[in-house]
């Protein structure tokens, strides 16, 4: 039978032997508790196995005669832990040559600690609820420069996942930013952190990356797809994006032969802004016509019977429309299945609010490095759920080899 790596199984007379005098919860998680009691026994019996190691040569055994170290008492450490506070003894040797493994030097705090607060950090916890919460579960005093210093060691990760290749061919990318409070110069600022996420050709869903710059604008959207095509990105076919003047033109600029797509979402709420709530539901229902029409020609005349309809009212909503029609109306050039994910940046936006109910816990932040730790680590715990490809991406997928065959990577 093949051998399987498995955690050693503890004897049932060892457990009865540490349970002996249990009686409550207390007993067993408390702050002098049985698991309190235990990690620490174990870690220093693994450090005395460590040192004995170094050495060539158990506690009592006579000393190699080759050798000049030998082992040098004690000193004590304090510890982290998810148990609380653990005091440890750390054996020395006479040359200071040993270097513990288990608790490395200079380390004060044990396994799983940083990760759980990192979790707590990732989910819009503040340094003081934190604290708090530290303290309360763990009976564990820290200070904020001890949690800012854990998060801080997020920022490598960032940076390397900021910088890794990405797909060839994204079938679909959504664009858009999200407004954050910066410090900046002493004083706080708005700024745009800029996200996009990519649609792959298996229908697998990614953020392609996080950027911070003090206003949303095409030319820096375009500098972000320059870095995109850095990174490996040959090819997109469609852009689902918002309004934003000069946006479209921008992402042309670095790739020709891309679709854009105007969020239908959003016309419709900036037409609205013109209109009285009494009036809003007659007007949102005519625009509907427009936009749920079965082809490009039958929503032209949806168009002109709601100009003839309401412009004497509101002649600036039938104009704006007409003004971007071509760019409001690519997804009529698709079949059904690739249409029902590009009208509309809702993938965004939902990811966007997501986000925002992590930051909302702050009035602002001390510098664009922790706005984008936390929005890193926020994806992060989303991307747990992202585990399958689009509903129907298969029926796309199929739509896309048809329309875009020749674009589509052969080993694909």
């Amino acid at each position: 039978m093949a051998k399987t790596d498995s955690v050693p199984a503890i004897r049932d007379e060892i457990l009865d032997e540490l349970l002996k005098n249990y009686n409550t919860p207390e007993d067993l998680t408390g702050k002098d508790g049985i698991l309190k009691t235990l990690t620490k026994r174990l870690i220093e019996r693994a450090l005395s196995g460590e040192l004995t190691y170094h050495l060539g040569y158990e506690k009592h055994d006579n000393r190699p005669t080759q050798s000049d170290n030998a082992r040098n008492g004690k000193s004590s450490k304090k510890l982290r832990s998810e148990q609380g506070e653990l005091t440890i003894d750390i054996p020395r040797d006479r040359l200071g040559e040993f270097e513990p493994t288990i608790v490395k030097k200079h380390q004060r705090h044990f396994s799983g600690f940083d990760d759980k607060i990192i979790s707590m950090y990732s989910r819009g916890m503040t340094t003081r609820d934190i604290q708090g919460h530290l303290l309360e579960i763990y009976g564990t005093e820290v200070s904020p420069d001890f949690i800012s210093t854990v998060t801080a060691s997020v920022m490598e990760e960032v940076r390397e996942w900021q910088k890794r290749p990405l797909s060839r061919v994204y079938p679909i990318i959504y664009l858009d930013a999200l407004m954050l409070k910066i410090r900046d110069d002493n004083r706080v600022m708005n700024k745009a952190g800029y996200l996009i996420i990519g649609i792959d050709l298996d229908g697998n869903k990614d953020v392609l990356g996080i950027w911070i710059q003090q206003t949303e604008g095409a030319k820096f959207w375009m500098k972000i797809l320059d870095e995109l095509k850095a990174r490996g990105v040959e090819d997109i076919f469609i852009a689902c994006i918002d309004g934003l003047k000069g946006f479209p033109e921008a992402i042309e600029a670095v790739f020709p032969k891309v679709d854009i797509q105007l969020c239908i979402v959003h016309m419709v709420r900036n037409s609205l802004k013109f209109v009285s709530w009494k009036e809003r539901k007659a007007v949102a229902s005519d625009l509907r016509k427009i936009y749920q029409s079965v082809n490009i020609g039958d929503a032209s005349c949806a168009l002109e019977e709601f100009a003839v309809k309401w412009d004497k009212k509101f002649p600036t909503i039938s104009k704006s429309w007409r003004n971007n029609w071509q760019r409001l109306t690519t997804f009529f050039s698709y079949p059904s299945e690739i249409r029902k994910v590009i009208y509309t940046t809702n993938a965004i936006e939902s990811l966007n609010m997501t986000l925002r109910k992590n930051i909302k816990t702050r009035a602002s932040f001390p510098n664009d490095d922790a706005v984008v730790k936390l929005l890193y680590l926020g994806l992060k715990n989303l991307k747990k759920k992202w585990t399958m490809a689009l509903r129907e991406w298969k029926n796309a997928y199929n739509q896309f080899v048809v329309m875009f065959g020749e674009r589509i990577p052969e080993n694909h």
